[in-house]
């Protein structure tokens, strides 16, 4: 019986050890995971996304992108886009580490993986670009230039 007590023990703390945290952003296998929005390889550590959430009734889900305007633009097509449980986490343009796109600011003029030009850090800075302003900077690239160049999606 103690045998079988053990057993179950240890499959419930493998089981819970293994499962995924319901926030914040997760391990990015670089350049084996490719983004939802474009299908091309998530690789750059500094211009990446990810985006947290899911409908009401089901666990949240993580999507991974290559770059904050391929987020912006997938997620403003979902129906669970405002729900509380959505999260946006983007990369710190100079050093990698993730933090909430919401929060970050934003600076134009940066090489990225899909051309729309945004580097996110996470301290203020005078000029930068807020969420907002961000979204609507990915918007107007994705509406003149990639239309034009012929990179619609």
């Amino acid at each position: 019986m103690r045998r079988m007590f053990n057993l179950v023990l240890f499959t419930l703390l493998v089981a819970g050890c293994s499962q995924q945290a319901d926030t914040g952003p997760v391990d990015v296998r670089w350049d084996k995971e490719s983004c939802e929005r474009c299908a091309m390889a998530v690789s750059d550590r500094n211009y990446s996304a990810q985006v947290r959430g899911g409908p009401a009734d089901k666990n949240t889900k993580v999507y991974k992108f290559d770059d904050i305007g391929c987020a912006v633009i997938w997620l403003d097509k979902q129906a669970w886009k405002t729900d509380a449980r959505t999260e946006i986490w983007v990369t710190d343009y100079r050093n990698g580490k993730w933090i909430d796109a919401r929060k970050a600011a934003y600076v134009t003029g940066k090489v990225t993986p899909m051309a729309y030009g945004l580097g996110a850090q996470a301290d203020p800075l005078e000029g930068a670009l807020d969420f907002a302003a961000a979204s609507e900077h990915i918007y107007m690239v994705e509406n003149s230039e990639h239309k034009h160049k012929g990179h619609m999606h």
